[in-house]
């Protein structure tokens, strides 16, 4: 069974860096695309990154590109999402998610990042 397990999140000023990590076991993800999304109350779920993980390219939402880097580590089966220039708006739950095909499958229970101004 496939589990995905975000960790990482927490409280930091307006400017600063944070690191998530997700954790993805119970299958080999070859062929997988590994994504991060985040959601605020009230809104609907937004995409903020994805990374194949055999070839490891990468794609990121307009609202994060330059500041965020999505990154694997196949011997460690993790997935890191690292945040910089932190704004207010970046507020929110972020879930790590993989997909095999068009659709995200899996889904992580969600980690809470909260940028103070």
């Amino acid at each position: 069974q496939v589990q995905l397990v975000e960790s990482g999140g927490g409280l930091v000023q307006a400017g600063g860096s944070l690191r998530l990590s997700c954790a993805a076991s119970g299958r080999t993800f070859s062929g997988y695309t590994m994504g991060w999304f985040r959601q605020t109350p009230g809104k609907e779920r937004e995409f903020v990154a994805r990374i194949t993980w055999t070839g490891g390219s990468t794609y990121y939402g307009d609202s994060v590109k330059g500041r965020f880097t999505i990154s694997r580590d196949k011997a460690k089966s993790t997935v890191s999402l690292q945040m910089s220039s932190l704004k207010s708006e970046d507020t929110a739950v972020y879930y790590c998610a993989a997909a095999l095909g068009p659709r995200y499958n899996y889904w992580g229970q969600g980690t809470q990042v909260t940028v103070s101004s």
